[in-house]
């Protein structure tokens, strides 16, 4: 049986279209795994507010 990684390795490179070249195959794998870290970044809270990003942004300029 395949590990869940490799299944969704699998699906995301299967979804892509066959002349897909080596780095756009990276990119898309890249991209699914933030979008799956951010996720679990949001179910245990570790997240920062609209405005506390604000703050910082604004602190940037100082």
């Amino acid at each position: 049986m395949m590990s869940l990684a490799r299944e969704r390795i699998a699906e995301i490179v299967n979804a892509l279209p066959d002349d897909s070249s080596y780095d756009e195959i990276l990119r898309e794998l890249a991209f699914d795994r933030m979008i799956e870290r951010g996720l679990a970044d949001v179910e245990t809270g570790r997240t920062v507010s609209h405005e506390e990003v604000k703050k910082q942004v604004r602190s940037w300029g100082e």
